[in-house]
């Protein structure tokens, strides 16, 4: 039997807090040497494009893959969790919702080593789904006052400052540019798909941390040379994937400005293998490009707090 847990289920058991637990163990797991990820692979087509992301854990007893399939009209998520002691297919879930907040979560990890423990006003670059889970991430690990906000659309914008200020209660506040959020910022979360930058190192604040979340291909760019050139820190999800997909960080590395195999990977730092922020006036830069590991733990725990809790169904599959 294949136990399936649906967008409702999965949003039923799991929650920020709980996605920042599994997703910084994920990362930490890997550096241990105690899990494996496999960089995102894609198929293009006319119509769509299909994306799948690999990941095998001794830690949690399972193997597995999320994919998906994004098209105009529409998307599909899925994760399926495999055991590795029996070798089975034992869960599928549904994973639009799941994949937002632990992108978010991505970011609010990294955030809770590398932000100042001081850091109250957030500046963000878009406003969009993504962007959801950014924003309440960073404000789940530090004691946030405000939040700037900046997107090209001003009536999504306002409507979405207007519901994460209910949902947070702090002020989240439309900027009037993409500077006017980035100025002053103690922590800054970019979460766009634009192809050309979108920040310019000149505006930002000694101590920042800056958290890049949007460019996962390497025909997008949200950050310019400036920026790569004021880090004191740049951290990646996993230099494979990094140099696979980081569009913010390929012109640099074109032009000799950083090397792959010298970035810091975050789970290093979360397994205390490498420093994070060592002084208040570092800027830190975290390069979040999404990985499978994340997603394996993320749905594991889904299916174990759902079984614990009698939600989801059992499919008459691999009997």
């Amino acid at each position: 039997m294949i136990h399936y847990l649906s967008e409702k289920d999965v949003q039923q058991v799991l929650n920020m807090e709980i996605l920042l637990e599994s997703t910084e163990r994920s990362l930490k797991d890997r550096a241990l040497h105690q899990a494996i990820d496999i960089p995102r692979q894609r198929i293009y087509t006319p119509q769509g494009t299909q994306h799948v992301l690999q990941a095998s854990s001794k830690a949690i007893g399972y193997t597995g893959f999320k994919y998906y399939y994004t098209r105009p009209s529409g998307k599909s998520f899925y994760v399926h969790l495999i055991s590795i002691e029996t070798g089975k297919l034992v869960a599928i879930v549904e994973a639009i919702w799941m994949s937002m907040v632990r992108t978010g979560a991505a970011s609010g990890a990294a955030t809770r080593y590398l932000a100042k423990a001081d850091a109250g006003i957030v500046g963000q670059i878009g406003s969009g789904y993504q962007s959801i889970g950014q924003l309440e991430a960073v404000c789940a690990v530090r004691k946030i006052k405000e939040a700037r906000i900046y997107s090209r659309t001003r009536d999504k914008l306002e409507t979405y400052c207007n519901t994460m200020s209910g949902k947070l209660g702090i002020p989240v506040v439309p900027a009037a540019s993409a500077e006017a959020a980035v100025r002053g910022a103690d922590i800054l979360n970019v979460i766009t798909k634009s192809a050309t930058p979108t920040i310019k190192g000149e505006w930002l604040t000694p101590g920042v941390h800056i958290n890049a979340a949007g460019s996962n291909a390497l025909s997008r760019a949200e950050i310019d040379d400036a920026t790569v050139k004021r880090c004191d820190l740049i951290t990646v999800d996993s230099r494979g994937t990094a140099q696979k997909e980081c569009g913010d960080l390929l012109p640099a590395f074109e032009k000799g400005i950083i090397q792959w195999d010298t970035l810091t990977e975050i789970g290093d730092v979360y397994a205390g293998k490498t420093p994070g922020r060592t002084s208040p006036q570092q800027i830190t830069l975290y390069e979040s490009h999404g990985m499978g590991i994340q997603d394996l733990y993320a749905a594991a725990k889904a299916v174990e707090l759902a079984k614990a809790r009698g939600l989801g169904v059992e499919l008459p599959l691999g009997l």
